[in-house]
């Protein structure tokens, strides 16, 4: 099983916290690193919410 299952089964079910978490993570490495990556952490963030939401609804194709 690779990590990333492993995170996928931990998260399910609980993909508004994790959302909000990620939204955290990249406001915080924006501030440390002030907003010198803030375009690299805005993509980071929405593809994390993506693979969220894929988890959320599998029979949707995913986007990108």
């Amino acid at each position: 099983m690779s990590a990333m299952d492993k995170i996928k089964k931990m998260l399910k079910g609980h993909e508004d916290q994790a959302g909000k978490g990620v939204d955290k993570a990249g406001d915080m490495i924006d501030e440390r690193t002030q907003g010198k990556y803030s375009k690299h952490v805005d993509t980071g963030q929405e593809k994390l919410r993506q693979q969220l939401d894929q988890d959320r609804n599998p029979q949707d194709p995913p986007r990108g």
